[in-house]
């Protein structure tokens, strides 16, 4: 057992928990925490999207009470069963783009440079939307238009670019649809689950082959220690946002973007 790759996996895991829901980019945050350790760029990829599974499951374990309730209603709520559309709508827009496009943006998206610059522009973006004078006129998950989530699904497609954050993504299209804060974050997690999975078992699929047996106890540490960081995570993140803006990520994404070109010039990623 390589116990270098397991150190490497578990550092990777707890990179993917910190950062998946936060507003800051997990992918990007992996590809440079990547490179700074060395992690083996034969099986990066793949299990940069495998780790995603744990914080798919934080989700679904932290907020299992409110979606067993959503799935026992769907029979005969209409509130929730618009949620559960709502989240299909949201879902479409980046699955078909990220499928027709996945090739061509691993290919040319995945390094320090595109992700510094998506960090700068989305935190950018950030800033605008927090700075702009809006009104918020949904303020429960369960009464979002379709309209909305429309947007927030937009806005997703975003994400497929390393380093934009698919949280950042589909919390500002949820903030520039309408809703407050804490529903635009609340529908962002429950976009997460399907958006996340279907990312993950795609991805996993075609690169089943590339993974060896001896690998795979690197992969259940990163997916485990990814799982147990984006419960803390997400327990905090619901809790700042029904208090403050996201101004601070937006300064920290623009300020690590910066720092990240800064070390590409000098050559510190070869």
């Amino acid at each position: 057992m390589d116990l270098s790759l397991l150190f490497k996996a578990l550092v990777m895991g707890i990179v993917e928990g910190l950062t998946e829901f936060l507003p800051i980019s997990s992918t990007g945050h992996l590809i440079v925490a990547g490179k700074l350790i060395g992690f083996p760029e034969t099986i990066a990829a793949t299990f940069e999207i495998f780790i995603q599974l744990g914080a798919i499951l934080a989700v679904v374990v932290y907020f299992a009470r409110d979606l067993f309730d959503l799935l026992r209603r769907t029979t005969h709520d209409r509130r929730a069963q618009c949620l559960l559309l709502n989240v299909a709508i949201a879902f479409v827009p980046a699955a078909v783009v990220g499928v027709l496009l996945s090739r061509l943006i691993k290919d040319n998206l995945f390094n320090p440079i595109t992700v510094a610059f998506a960090l700068i522009a989305g935190g950018v973006i950030m800033l605008i939307v927090e700075w702009r004078p809006r009104r918020a006129n949904t303020h429960h998950v369960e009464d979002a238009h379709w309209r909305q989530a429309l947007i927030v699904g937009l806005a997703q497609i975003a994400s497929l670019w390393p380093g934009f954050s698919r949280s950042a993504s589909t919390i500002i299209g949820g903030l520039l649809a309408g809703m407050d804060r804490p529903t635009a974050l609340r529908f962002s997690f429950y976009l997460s689950i399907p958006t996340m999975l279907a990312a993950t078992v795609f991805d996993f699929v075609r690169n089943l082959d590339a993974i060896h047996p001896t690998e795979l106890p690197a992969f259940a540490v990163g997916l485990v220690s990814a799982f147990l960081v984006a419960l803390v995570v997400i327990k905090f993140f619901l809790s700042y946002v029904a208090r403050r803006d996201l101004k601070p990520f937006a300064w920290y994404r623009i300020v690590v973007g910066i720092a990240l070109l800064g070390l590409a010039a000098a050559g510190f990623f070869g």
